[in-house]
């Protein structure tokens, strides 16, 4: 009645934030601004975001998450406790916390993270965890509870998870490290080569949002983008089409399809009729890709969906995890 409950997606590119009663109420990029001098913190989130690939040597912008776990301790926790301080402000009752972290992580991966939540502002013993499958589940309104297949596949940012889930536990699933990131990785190679010129991970993450796709599209979108010619040294302009940008993201979408399929052949039976009768739900940003359901569905053949407020859902799953914690501890080690 006191203490906020919060529910966090503590990701690669991005961190929600989830407050019981009030809804997504933070959603900022995975972005810190440091002094290299003197070893502060300048900005983080959105105004940190806004200085890559445009500062001096004397300020290093970074992402303290690297594939969906912590690379950098004291960066991330730093980071945690802007984040969740914006959100609750000063209150003399300590909140509750449901982290999300990915299917598989280590038990060192996972002390980090929970440490991070206390660092941030949260009660050791106030501090959960939850595997992303399982919020991305519950965010997007599958019935976990009950004893039917239910698969969903979260792309996110650092790390792609598929998983099929059932009574409140996952009984397959697997995950690669590869995400939105890779695929602004293998932009940034693809306009590198073919045009010589070099632009950011910033350039590459805007063309892949306003014109990528999985598939071919009926009708060709072009973005103009400007980046420096590797040949003159000099400022140029190309236009890229969305046909482009398919063929960039083959590879790191290849290896997405290749986890999804890993999972559904080491599905039982039983839960593999459920889950064509259901079909399978994607979240996460890159559940935003164009035409991204069209190709899971070609490549698997089982009907493919993309749940309501994709973003949102690993969120919104572990802020509704707080409400269910006792039922969803006896299904989940470590929860």
């Amino acid at each position: 009645m006191f203490r906020k409950e919060i529910g966090v997606d503590l990701g690669t590119v991005n961190v929600l934030v989830h407050v019981r009663g009030r809804g997504i109420v933070l959603q900022e990029p995975s972005v810190v601004a440091l002094s290299v001098d003197e070893d502060k913190i300048v900005a983080v989130g959105e105004d940190a975001k806004a200085m890559m690939g445009r500062t001096p040597d004397l300020i290093d912008v970074v992402r303290p998450m690297r594939d969906g776990v912590i690379a950098d301790y004291r960066v991330t926790e730093a980071m945690l406790r802007y984040f969740i301080q914006k959100v609750t402000g000063f209150r003399l009752f300590k909140p509750r916390i449901m982290i999300s972290v990915p299917y598989g992580v280590t038990s060192v991966e996972s002390r980090a993270v929970h440490e991070a939540g206390v660092a941030a502002g949260g009660a050791s013993r106030d501090v959960h965890l939850i595997p992303e499958p399982i919020a991305a589940a519950l965010g997007a309104g599958l019935p976990v509870d009950t004893p039917t297949g239910n698969m969903v596949v979260d792309f996110g940012g650092g790390t792609t998870e598929a998983a099929v889930v059932s009574m409140n536990g996952i009984v397959v699933a697997n995950s690669v490290r590869i995400g939105g990131v890779r695929m602004d990785e293998a932009i940034v190679s693809y306009v590198r080569r073919k045009y010589n010129l070099v632009i950011g991970e910033p350039t590459a993450e805007e063309i892949k949002c306003r014109i990528g796709t999985a598939l071919p599209l009926d009708e060709e979108l072009i973005i103009e983008v400007q980046g420096r010619d590797l040949v003159a040294g000099l400022p140029r302009t190309i236009k890229v089409s969305s046909s482009e940008v398919t063929e960039a993201i083959q590879e790191p979408l290849a290896a997405i399809i290749a986890v999804i399929k890993s999972v559904l052949e080491r599905t039982p039976p039983e839960l593999s009729s459920d889950i064509i009768d259901r079909g399978m739900a994607l979240v996460g940003g890159g559940a935003l890709l164009r035409r991204i359901d069209v190709l899971v569905t070609r490549e698997t053949g089982v009907p493919t969906y993309v749940a309501e407020a994709p973003m949102a859902c690993v969120a919104l799953g572990a802020a509704r995890a707080l409400d269910d914690y006792a039922r969803l501890k006896r299904s989940i080690p470590g929860l």
